[in-house]
């Protein structure tokens, strides 16, 4: 009985000490936080290994961070709600890390570490409206409570699989739900990619209250990049050296929309004339 007693105890020791330094989101009932996070990542083929690894510790670098674990103690509550999802094609995404509560630098850095765990994959094509649509889900199916929702894209190219992005954008949009973007601009365009990326990604990819993007053009300043972002995305900012990038006014309007039509068919176009469907 002595035996099987301290077992349990020392069982539940290390159920707490786990506990505090990451966990997942509770089952069922909702928690209130100051911001529901979905970190969508680019996987697919035009990502080499040099740049995925960069990406990914990118974010690894955040979470340990103690400049962002600052400004989300921060927080009007304190805490926020995190998940980690890979995409690639229009029917290929992949939650890395689901959905985690962030309350304390120990649940940071445990957010971290299930994330270092992982190890990354690539896949074929580009459907920046699937990984919208994908992270909209959920968003809508998660256990959180909260006045802020953002989906945070990263990636190296344009949309050219699944529907237009532009479509995907105003739905969420419509959710008041916010698209912050990362474009990826490491290498000269490749073969499916496109000139001006953060052009892209500023006329079609980001929207919503205070969007913004915050384009990484070289290796040594990526993970700053990505650091900045999330720090910015955790306080409820907006970067000053971005908000000129960000659409008229913060919000999509339907006209913009319109207008930018053309170039945001930049990715099916260019797959259309290449590849000839």
């Amino acid at each position: 009985m002595r035996r099987f007693t301290l077992r349990v105890l020392l069982a539940a020791a290390f159920g707490l000490v786990a506990g505090s330094i990451w966990r997942a989101a509770p089952a069922q009932a909702e928690t209130e936080v100051d911001l529901a996070l979905v970190l969508a990542v680019d996987i697919s083929f035009s990502m080499d290994p040099d740049e995925q690894a960069l990406q990914r510790e990118g974010f690894i670098e955040a979470f340990r961070s103690s400049v962002v674990q600052d400004a989300i103690r921060r927080g009007a509550i304190g805490r926020i709600a995190v998940t980690y999802m890979e995409w690639a094609g229009s029917g290929d995404q992949r939650v890395v890390v689901p959905w985690a509560l962030i309350d304390t630098p120990e649940s940071a850095a445990g957010f971290a570490e299930a994330l270092a765990a992982r190890s990354p994959r690539r896949a074929a094509r580009t459907s920046i409206s699937g990984a919208i649509d994908f992270a909209v889900k959920l968003l809508a199916e998660s256990s959180f409570s909260t006045t802020r929702q953002v989906i945070d894209v990263s990636g190296d190219g344009p949309n050219n699989q699944g529907r237009p992005v532009l479509a995907a954008r105003a739905d969420a949009v419509a959710r008041g739900i916010t698209i912050n973007g990362l474009p990826i601009m490491l290498k000269a365009p490749g073969y499916f990619d496109i000139a001006d990326l953060d052009i892209y990604y500023r006329d079609c990819v980001i929207g919503g209250q205070g969007a913004f993007m915050v384009p990484a053009r070289e290796r040594e300043q990526f993970r700053d990049a990505v650091k900045t972002k999330i720090m910015l995305e955790v306080a409820g900012l907006s970067d000053p050296k971005t908000k000129e990038a960000a659409p008229a006014g913060s919000l999509v309007q339907a006209a913009q929309a319109e207008e930018k039509q053309g170039s945001c068919l930049a990715g099916e176009m260019q797959w259309r004339d290449r590849m000839g469907n």
